[in-house]
């Protein structure tokens, strides 16, 4: 069967669970075709010269344990991929040269495709060593089999999160800072400043059995998140979509409560429910009159996008960025829309999301681009360039946005990760720390 006739088979006749296994495991595909085989390294995304995010590589991690569960690889096949990575993380080296792979247990934020070591002079990051943490810890609870490399696996495992110095990345203070580097030391940012994808963060150095951070810098940062209203909506504010995902590929809010939302009478899980309506509705009103907007074509989040550049356009001064943080209702919108955002919303609001895959399909067509899901984002509003019909296309597929797309639709599906990830003492640990009670929680 061609690709055209694939594709009208699964928009007329394809059910939901059809259309969301064909999505999920064409997106799978990145982390086979992107993977380092030397050193278990995945690219940043399709660029050619791009290096290794080590976010990605927790994404890639979590992945692979989900291919087995689908029957996308085999056990051992997982395993072996897994272990490669494990091995060379724990190998390579951690000190304070600048050109070192990491240092205090933590990774530089773009590595060397090649050589593993630090790219691009980036910065030694809070946040993408505990994302990769977290794919680790999942794969340390999955293979729990008593052999000799699933034994070595909890072994890497253990040692990689436990070397982790969270402790240290406070520089001095409660909070944890965005990172370092051996030029310039502490970044100034902290995680301290409003609603961001940090829980996770937080959450592993709160539990970690060898490094911990007391619960002080936790209650720091929740106490600078804003409760607004829009739309007659509620919710604990930050503009882009992905913020309001990116823990929840693992942490499993549902039902349980800190300080922050336990006042406000919600938990985390219905605030990105009520996050993903603003964002639809939103879409719907479409204030600034982008092209294509509307009931399932919605999604701002961090994005490339076709700027820098300022154009009239029907009349309309616009201009357009590239990389942004860009969010709903309040924050940066140029009418760059990323697809896949919007499919990780499926857990909150299958009814809304379920929809936008098929029109997606359908009407965007940015499904299926050599058989490994979305493209990153598009512009329909950016003026047209040749025979496409959406204005601006990104040329390229992310690792961040496919990992989270994967994890997300089996999240949906049978809650595979949320389940394995309970099972790990360290982060019941770091949830009790950071005052979580009630629901699933009470008995652990």
């Amino acid at each position: 069967m061609n690709l055209k006739l694939a594709l009208r088979y699964l928009l007329h006749f394809a059910s939901d669970s059809e259309i969301l296994e064909r999505l999920q495991r064409e997106t799978f595909d990145y982390f086979i075709d992107e993977r380092n085989c030397k050193n278990g390294l995945v690219a940043d995304k399709t660029a050619e010269g791009s290096p290794s995010s080590i976010a990605v590589v927790g994404l890639a991690i979590n992945v692979y344990i989900i291919g087995v569960e689908r029957g996308y690889m085999s056990r051992s096949e997982a395993l072996g991929r897994i272990l490669q990575t494990l091995r060379f993380l724990i190998s390579s080296h951690q000190g304070p040269e600048p050109d070192a792979t990491g240092y205090k247990g933590f990774y530089y934020h773009f590595l060397d495709m090649q050589t593993g070591k630090r790219k691009w002079e980036c910065e030694l990051s809070t946040i993408d060593t505990a994302i990769l943490m977290a794919g680790i810890l999942t794969a340390r609870y999955y293979f729990m089999f008593n052999n000799e490399e699933e034994e070595e696996l909890r072994r890497l495992g253990d040692a990689l999160y436990e070397r982790v110095e969270w402790d240290w990345a406070r520089n001095g203070r409660d909070t944890l800072t965005h990172g370092w580097t051996p030029e310039t030391g502490f970044y100034d940012k902290r995680w301290d400043n409003g609603f961001s994808e940090a829980h996770i963060l937080y959450i592993l150095a709160l539990g970690s059995p060898t490094h911990p951070i007391s619960g002080a810098g936790y209650q720091e940062w929740i106490s600078s998140f804003e409760w607004k209203k829009v739309y007659d909506t509620e919710y604990l504010y930050a503009g882009p979509l992905f913020i309001h995902q990116m823990s929840h590929l693992w942490l499993d809010f549902t039902g349980i409560h800190d300080n922050i939302n336990k006042k406000f009478g919600i938990d985390y899980f219905e605030n990105s429910r009520r996050v993903v309506q603003v964002h639809y509705q939103y879409a719907i009103k479409n204030p600034k009159g982008f092209n294509r907007y509307g009931k399932y074509v919605w999604g701002l989040t961090a994005s490339d996008g076709p700027g820098p550049a300022t154009y009239i356009v029907k009349g309309v001064e616009r201009t357009f960025y590239d990389y942004i943080a860009r969010g709903a209702p309040y924050g940066p919108d140029d009418g760059t829309i990323s697809p896949w955002v919007s499919i990780t919303a499926l857990p909150f609001a299958p009814e809304i999301v379920l929809k936008t895959v098929r029109t997606v399909i359908a009407v965007i067509n940015l499904l299926f681009n050599e058989q490994r899901g979305f493209q990153a984002s598009f512009n329909a509003t950016f003026p047209k360039r040749g025979k496409n019909p959406f204005g601006w296309l990104s040329p390229w597929q992310f690792g961040l946005n496919h990992g989270p797309v994967v994890i997300m639709i089996e999240n949906y599906r049978s809650g595979f990760t949320l389940k394995i990830f309970k099972q790990c003492p360290a982060v019941i640990t770091g949830l009790r720390r950071a005052g979580f009670t009630d629901g699933w929680l009470d008995g652990h």
